[in-house]
């Protein structure tokens, strides 16, 4: 049977990005795959070339959070990198992606999430000063600070948020490691950046109204954090009895158990749960 690493081959994603254990120590991955005669050689570049080529991976992570959070704090869409720790974190644990890597991307991802947070605040600094009076708010009528970043409906438990968030994260998991899967590409490859966003949007509607459905530590946490510096103070980590800390765990929870559960059920690839 061929190979079954989890990408998609020729594919622009790197949901599927593995690392290479043949004991080289290099790793690859799908997202940086250069066509023939394209190649470019690192050591012929000087200054930011040098710096943005190197960079590269961190660089699409940032620019793909930042995207989808500018678009999407008041909804949800998002296909193609990662853009998520939860699915860096599932990727290094069940794919081979490098763990080098994760804690770049977890940085990339956030500050995208920080930096969009400030262009939509930007943006609507006006409306929402106008709406509480200048005066910031994370909780009561005049609240905006759920603007940016989730928090949970008062009769929840943070058991039950917690519980709600890896869910979520469990079934988003549960379909990008299907569409990724190398054995469904002739099936899912055109479609899955579409899958994977009405997955989202099915979660969000059908059990997101309680937490907020945050589904990514990235996606909450930066722009938490600029809440807390544009004059929220550190209620938006203490509102919700500490809440703060759920969707930053939860997720990572579900896609982890996503991954356990799809590896050994179905997968036939190269997974820690085959190795036997």
């Amino acid at each position: 049977m061929a190979d079954e690493r989890g990408p998609i081959k020729g594919s622009s994603s790197s949901y599927g990005a593995v690392e290479d254990n043949t004991g080289a120590g290099k790793s690859t991955s799908t997202a940086t795959a250069v066509p023939p005669g394209l190649e470019v050689h690192h050591r012929e570049l000087h200054g930011w070339r040098k710096i943005k080529y190197q960079f590269r991976e961190p660089f699409a992570e940032f620019l793909g959070t930042f995207t989808f959070i500018t678009f999407g704090l008041g909804g949800v869409a998002q296909a193609g990198g990662h853009l998520n720790p939860a699915v860096t974190i599932t990727l290094a644990v069940f794919r081979q992606f490098s763990w080098l890597k994760v804690p770049i991307y977890i940085t990339a991802q956030t500050l995208g999430a920080f930096v969009a947070a400030a262009a939509v605040y930007s943006n609507y600094s006006a409306a929402i000063s106008k709406f509480d009076g200048g005066n910031r708010h994370v909780t009561g009528q005049n609240a905006t600070a759920g603007i940016f970043a989730t928090y949970p409906a008062d009769f929840l438990t943070i058991p039950g948020a917690f519980f709600s968030e890896a869910l979520g994260t469990f079934f988003l998991l549960l379909v990008i490691l299907t569409v990724t899967d190398e054995r469904n590409a002739s099936t899912f490859k055109s479609a899955a950046p579409i899958i994977i966003g009405l997955t989202i949007i099915t979660i969000g509607l059908s059990s997101g109204w309680e937490t907020g459905f945050s589904l990514n530590p990235a996606r909450d946490f930066g722009p938490r954090l600029f809440t807390f510096f544009a004059g929220y103070g550190f209620e938006v980590f203490s509102a919700g009895k500490l809440y703060f800390w759920v969707p930053l765990a939860a997720p990572v929870v579900g896609g982890l158990i996503a991954g356990l559960v799809y590896d050994s059920l179905i997968y036939t690839g190269k997974s820690p749960l085959n190795r036997v």
